[in-house]
């Protein structure tokens, strides 16, 4: 208990280094919006960042729990891919978002689950494994993908009363679709779990020192199971969210490379679910910002430039600033029982 204590405490120094680069995002972010204010930026872009970052903020939550357990997941963008397929398919086909969402969840948990036995079972390359359910989930959807389905609909806002009334703050937090809200209370959640919980304890245990965790009774190779197919679930979200509540339809390759983003934010935000927050709220805006100036008639940049930025923004994070954080040191290493 007193280890869990520890950490717990070393957890919310962590969070309070990290709001130090969310008020600095946040300053930076308001500067822009100052400059640009003569554009007519309202709170429309704000709320566009908060949904933006919606699909990146779950999966980098993926990548984080795979990684915290010692599992390397570059397959994130195949998982979105798929279950956003099959969220999709069963909204067309039963009519009922809530199945819908089940089914997207479900299809993660069973990428999520092959993915586990591949790296766990296996012992495979875990890079290797990812990128075999990247072209897997790409062909497939591919192939069995046929246009002119419809739906019946997508997520609708949920207004909550007053909270949604107040200035500034109540449109972009507080009047959102169902999986948005979902995205929010899971970083809350994952924090917890991770950093005050016997479970995140033992998670993070067998991500840093197997082997330790191991002679004091934890099973390892089970951890990682659960733990990556419980990611799985977090990605199906992810994937859900594009076809469920963003757009309302399929369109083949529609994740568009935000699993691999998604991984960028998880190391911007050091493996902690507020640090990938912040950073997801960043990229979230950057694309924001690149939707908005392209409707900026004063400003004559190529459109082509304009949808740069988000991708820019992902190397100069990756080239920068990830030599600075340091992943879990058993990430990406099978472990094998004597």
């Amino acid at each position: 208990m007193s280890t869990l204590a520890t950490t717990s405490k070393s957890s919310w120094r962590e969070l309070l280094r990290y709001s130090g680069w969310i008020i600095a995002g946040l300053v930076v972010v308001a500067s822009i919006i100052g400059y640009l204010s003569n554009a007519q930026v309202t709170t429309s872009m704000l709320a566009s960042t908060l949904r933006q970052s919606t699909p990146l903020i779950l999966g980098a939550l993926c990548g984080l729990l795979c990684e915290r357990t010692g599992v390397v997941n570059i397959g994130i963008e195949g998982q979105m891919l798929f279950s956003a397929f099959i969220g999709f398919l069963a909204n067309v086909y039963t009519g009922n978002l809530v199945i819908a969402v089940a089914a997207a969840i479900l299809a993660g948990m069973l990428v999520g689950g092959l993915h586990a036995f591949m790296a766990v079972y296996l012992k495979m390359d875990q890079i290797i494994a990812g990128t075999v359910i990247n072209i897997l989930a790409l062909g497939l959807t591919g192939f069995f993908y046929t246009a002119g389905l419809t739906t019946e609909g997508k997520l609708q806002p949920i207004n909550l009363g007053p909270l949604a009334d107040l200035p500034l703050v109540g449109p972009v937090l507080f009047n959102n679709p169902p999986i948005t809200y979902m995205a929010i209370i899971l970083v809350f959640v994952m924090h917890y779990v991770l950093f005050f919980t016997q479970w995140g304890l033992r998670t993070r245990a067998v991500g840093e020192h197997p082997s330790a965790a191991d002679t004091v009774g934890i099973n390892v190779n089970r951890m990682r199971y659960i733990n990556v197919i419980i990611a799985g679930g977090i990605a199906g979200l992810a994937g859900g969210f594009l076809t469920l509540e963003a757009v309302g339809s399929f369109e083949r390759a529609m994740t568009n490379g935000r699993g691999f983003v998604a991984l960028a934010v998880m190391i911007f935000g050091k493996w902690t679910p507020f640090g990938a927050w912040g950073a997801a709220l960043l990229f979230g805006f950057a694309s924001a910002l690149q939707t908005q100036l392209q409707f900026i008639g004063t400003i004559e940049i190529p459109h082509q430039f304009i949808g740069m930025l988000p991708y820019v923004l992902t190397i100069v994070v990756l080239a920068g600033l990830v030599g600075r954080s340091r992943p879990p040191a058993a990430v990406g290493k099978p472990y094998e029982t004597d």
